[in-house]
């Protein structure tokens, strides 16, 4: 897990829909000696997935947390949320080749899953990819420049 920096802590979060799948991640990120950062939701009765993913961007964007991963139902609402922080890349995966790409070419902060649409092996497949892949830079850099701040 190349991402996992030993000062930062993983951010986390979800909404109800992602919650069951948030608690499976947290623990296999503890078992494997990451820290980790729980925005919540802390339940999986219903509520709203801009409540959870601004502390989490706020986090990750500041430099606190780094990096995040963050699931709802479809991953779109949290992962547009997200990507209204300016600070944040956030990119919705469902497959460990969306997730690596993510990383090698767009230099993604928050991993988005779809909590409804990914069994947890599966989701967790998807996050060694995110943690093990670094950005590529080069002409990947030049586009990521070019994104607004």
């Amino acid at each position: 897990m190349t991402l996992i920096q030993p000062d930062k802590k993983v951010a986390l979060c979800s909404d109800h829909a992602g919650y069951e799948l948030k608690e499976v991640i947290k623990d296999y990120l503890l078992s494997r000696g990451a820290a980790v950062e729980d925005f919540g939701t802390f339940s999986g009765e219903s509520c709203d997935y801009p409540d959870f993913a601004h502390p989490c961007a706020e986090a990750v964007e500041s430099g606190r947390d780094y990096p995040g991963i963050a699931m709802c139902g479809t991953g779109n609402g949290i992962a547009m949320t997200l990507n209204k922080h300016q600070g944040i890349r956030a990119a919705l995966c469902w497959q460990p080749e969306l997730a690596r790409l993510a990383r090698a070419h767009n230099d993604a902060n928050i991993l988005v899953l779809p909590a409804r649409f990914i069994e947890p092996q599966a989701a967790l497949e998807v996050i060694e990819a995110f943690l093990s892949t670094p950005f590529d830079g080069g002409r990947h850099q030049r586009r990521i420049d070019k994104m607004p701040l």
